[in-house]
């Protein structure tokens, strides 16, 4: 469920943006609304959602409020990709086992 969340939420390409503009450092709302040349209020929104989301945090400083990644989504996000890392790393070792075999097979033919 925490991961359709997540995915729901990076869905949206300016959600999105954020997230690779925050892997950078934290900002404030008006420095990700103008780095991205989004409009403040537009960019709340989207912070609110990646907030509930569980992907940001916001941290009040003075009068700003600012915003940070928070690393145990991606981490969980990461643990559930190794399962198909390891899947398609066992079909490519297949597939170069079985390459091998014909190129082996088409060695053996050429020398007849």
């Amino acid at each position: 469920m925490v991961m359709n969340v997540m995915m729901h939420a990076l869905a949206e390409p300016n959600r999105l943006r954020i997230v690779e503009l925050l892997r950078e450092k934290p900002y404030s709302v008006g420095e990700i609304a103008e780095k991205l040349g989004l409009r403040q209020p537009q960019t709340s929104k989207h912070l609110q959602v990646l907030c509930e989301a569980g992907i940001v945090q916001v941290q009040p400083v003075a009068n700003q409020r600012i915003y940070k990644l928070c690393p145990q989504p991606f981490e969980e996000m990461d643990v559930w990709l190794a399962s198909f890392r390891r899947l398609w790393e066992e079909r490519f070792d297949r597939l170069e086992q079985y390459l091998q075999q014909l190129h082996n097979s088409g060695q053996d033919n050429d020398t007849t």
